[in-house]
């Protein structure tokens, strides 16, 4: 068997190179800049205030912006459960619901925050959903079960995600048609689907769904 040539050796060996480096240096590019845009709200917002310094710089300490950001959004939270303060979130809700433009952007926000790490968290089922053909399934995660106000009591939401992308289609289908993914965790679904089914699902896997509904089956077992 001849030995593959110098140059196709190199060319195996940059894009070995480049497996093992990239993703470690996206991930890293993208930590340093979540960090530093934390980091200068705080400088940024003290320079909007009182102006920049002497020498025409905002005063700046790394890290000390990032730590604020932190500790503001922690005591905001905590505070958030009082009865005053929550009557006062719920008022500014209603406001900005019923803001005409805002309310789009708003609700749309909240509802993705929520739907991720919220009391309404969406994304925590996962299910195979049969849609173009029987046999052929996609990863997906219910997120409505009550499809009633739109004449489909016999269907749910179902979020399917896109492959190398922060994006995915809604699509409403029949219940017998999904089947639920009691032990595989909702996070290795998520990285399976998102990597293009790449990503191997954890052997240990997850906490099973405690709350599948009775015309959902689970994988392997199909509804009649």
């Amino acid at each position: 068997m001849s030995q593959p040539s110098p140059i196709r050796r190199l060319v195996q060996n940059f894009f070995q190179g480049l497996i093992i480096l990239a993703p470690i240096a996206i991930t890293a590019w993208a930590v340093v800049s979540l960090f530093n845009f934390i980091d200068g709200i705080l400088p940024n917002l003290i320079t909007m205030l009182f102006g920049p310094d002497m020498l025409g710089y905002p005063g700046r300490v790394t890290g000390l912006g990032f730590l604020l950001v932190i500790v503001v959004v922690i005591l905001v939270g905590y505070i958030s459960s009082t009865f005053i303060v929550s009557k006062l979130v719920e008022l500014f809700d209603k406001i900005l619901e019923r803001t005409p433009g805002v309310r789009i952007i708003y609700s749309t926000v909240r509802d993705f925050f929520e739907a991720f790490a919220g009391n309404k968290r969406r994304f925590d089922r996962a299910v195979l959903v049969s849609i173009e053909s029987p046999g052929v399934w996609r990863v997906g995660f219910i997120t409505n079960e009550e499809l009633s106000e739109f004449g489909l009591s016999d269907h749910i939401a179902v979020y399917v995600p896109h492959s190398y992308a922060f994006s995915g289609v809604v699509y409403l289908v029949p219940k017998d048609r999904v089947r639920v993914l009691s032990d595989v965790a909702p996070a290795d679904a998520m990285k399976f689907a998102i990597s293009g089914g790449v990503t191997e699902i954890d052997d240990e896997g997850g906490e099973p769904v405690e709350s599948a509904s009775e015309p959902l089956a689970p994988t392997g077992k199909t509804t009649a």
